[in-house]
């Protein structure tokens, strides 16, 4: 049966207990912290019309004025631009966008913002408008600020509508690509270091096969969302 006093030992003992923890709390040591944020829109891309009908890609139909356009791989001169502006009639069913009939197998573009590197660690987390053709399927690209180069094992495309699909980076799984030869080299790895991440697209790792259904990738919106870095 518990005495006086040690019932009196055991409330001192909370109570200093309580206020040792009320201490800790008030000089940070022991403060709960809620989650932390999500990263902030870094980009948009969403294209702009510069010439009716199909065309070479350039930079002309890139319309956020802080990005340059990349272009790398077998054929990437071939990578054409078509689709529809914003606020003409049928724009949800054919978006501007990229259109990959022509290139050869790693046709590639990429987006360098003008003033910042991308901090692609953590939660930042990419969303694209896409749609393909055949088996075709994009996967992500980034090439480094140390100037290496890879591609992410995330497929993405389907062959119904222009829809949008948003992936976490730290889902990805990356491989070195050879972004002249347009192929992958080694292994996958089971991390890269995605904090300073100078241009950011997409690729297609097999060939053109064309106009009409079969073989080919459409990239319209892309948004990027990340912590910028300056340059």
């Amino acid at each position: 049966m518990r005495t006086f006093w040690q019932g009196l030992a055991v409330i001192t003992f909370v109570t200093l207990s309580g206020g040792q923890v009320l201490a800790a709390a008030a000089e940070g040591g022991g403060a709960a912290r809620g989650p932390t944020p999500r990263p902030t829109l870094f980009f948009e891309e969403t294209w702009q019309p510069a010439k009716p009908g199909e065309n070479p890609i350039s930079q002309d139909y890139v319309a956020n004025k802080a990005l340059e356009l990349k272009l790398y791989g077998p054929k990437h001169e071939e990578l054409a631009v078509t689709g529809i502006g914003v606020g003409d009639a049928g724009y949800d069913a054919n978006p501007i966008h990229t259109w990959s009939g022509l290139c050869g197998a790693g046709c590639t573009f990429a987006l360098r913002h003008k003033d910042s590197y991308a901090d692609l660690s953590g939660t930042a987390r990419i969303m694209v408008q896409s749609k393909t053709s055949g088996l075709h399927k994009i996967q992500p690209f980034v090439k480094l600020a140390d100037g290496n180069t890879y591609v992410g094992d995330t497929d993405l495309g389907q062959t119904y509508d222009f829809l949008f699909e948003e992936f976490p980076l730290k889902q990805v799984r990356w491989i070195a690509f050879d972004a002249e030869t347009g192929m992958t080299k080694g292994n996958l790895l089971e991390s890269i270091d995605l904090s300073k991440v100078d241009e950011i697209g997409f690729t297609d790792l097999q060939p053109g096969a064309g106009h009409g259904a079969g073989g080919w990738s459409d990239v319209a919106v892309i948004r990027v969302y990340a912590k910028a870095v300056p340059r």
